[in-house]
């Protein structure tokens, strides 16, 4: 232990060791609060701007028949758009995650 300094431990709990200067109190620790619950949002975007905003509903997961779809929406809404922007085509980028690689959704 390097000399002049003290370990501060409070309330024995591992989280809250602390190394200070002899005489020095630690820095004041913040409340932890309660976030405010995660939601999942979807977006389908093209270069003129957003085509579809897809927000999961609380409790429900994401799986191949719900992602599926919302591939059929995103489907629909770029077909709404003017014939001459789709023709080039379409190019669609995912990962591989594992709504993304289910059968139900290819």
């Amino acid at each position: 232990m390097k000399p002049g300094f003290v370990n501060t431990v409070r309330n024995l709990n591992q989280e809250s060791m602390q190394w200070t200067k002899k005489g020095e109190r630690p820095p004041k620790k913040f409340k932890v609060q309660k976030s405010a619950s995660k939601l999942m949002a979807t977006i389908f975007w093209d270069s003129e701007g957003v085509l579809l905003i897809d927000y999961l509903p609380k409790g429900t997961t994401m799986n191949g028949q719900y992602y599926a779809n919302l591939l059929a929406q995103a489907r629909e809404a770029v077909v709404q758009k003017p014939r001459g922007k789709l023709s080039r085509g379409v190019l669609f980028l995912q990962d591989n995650a594992s709504v993304h690689t289910a059968r139900v959704s290819r």
